[in-house]
């Protein structure tokens, strides 16, 4: 974390957030009523009521990732009605750091809709200042309630740090990045090498994110609940790392 991250406090961060957003953060609070009213098109699909607590947040991405898998999707909150609602404020429920990588749309892969997921996608979900600054905003300002960290198999920049490979102009920020979770990987060229790649960097990352004093204070105070994840592009499913800081 630099010096300037580190110094931001959440009350900085509160304050900033209405500046940014007009007073929507206070006009956020609809969220929830919206949400448990439903309204006839929300009603349809299955609207659920916002996640009180962090483990209440994560079962809820848990089982939207399993109806995802087995071919059940509600797409909830996705029509013009709810796009609509969200036009005057958010409350997401849970906060990514993803990969920027055209085939993890994290909203269908957990089978939520508009205003629900605050994501940050970036190639190798890397969490850079800009990223971290990102994510204290989504968490302390907008309230969301668990922090996923997710990594994806057969993922390009993983595999072009682990390679070592040479990339031209600005890619190579990106591998730097990335590079330290390699340390763990002994031997590159195992067949496990890009799979402990791919989890290492997750945990590189989440690491790097509770290191926020805005981050880790809203996990002290149980507000927070914060996870790794890796996401298999071959069969949907979100395998999730053991490690929940919460």
């Amino acid at each position: 974390m630099n010096d300037c991250c580190s110094k931001v406090s959440r009350r900085d961060l509160l304050t900033v957030g209405s500046v940014l957003t007009g007073g929507i953060v206070a006009s956020a609070l609809v969220g929830p009523k919206v949400l448990a009213s439903g309204g006839a098109t929300a009603a349809k699909v299955g609207a659920a009521m916002p996640a009180a607590t962090p483990q209440e947040a994560l079962q809820r991405l848990k089982t939207g990732n399993e109806r995802f898998v087995a071919g059940k999707s509600l797409a909830p909150r996705r029509e013009m009605t709810r796009l609509t609602e969200t036009a005057t404020g958010q409350n997401p429920f849970a906060a990514f750091l993803s990969c920027a990588d055209s085939r993890v749309p994290v909203e269908i892969l957990f089978d939520e809709g508009f205003g629900d997921l605050f994501v940050c996608r970036v190639a190798g979900n890397a969490a850079t200042p800009e990223e971290i600054g990102s994510l204290e905003f989504g968490t302390a300002v907008l309230g969301a309630k668990v922090l996923v960290v997710m990594g994806h198999t057969a993922g390009g920049a993983v595999k072009a740090t682990l390679e070592n490979a040479k990339v031209p102009g600005s890619i190579d920020a990106v591998l730097g990045a990335i590079r330290p979770a390699m340390k763990s990987v002994k031997d590159p060229k195992a067949p496990t090498a890009m799979s402990d790649a791919t989890i290492a960097n997750v945990r590189l990352q989440t690491d790097r994110l509770t290191k926020s004093p805005v981050i880790s204070g809203l996990i002290k105070e149980k507000k927070l609940a914060v996870t790794g994840a890796v996401y298999d592009i071959a069969t949907g499913r979100i395998n999730w790392l053991d490690k929940v800081a919460s």
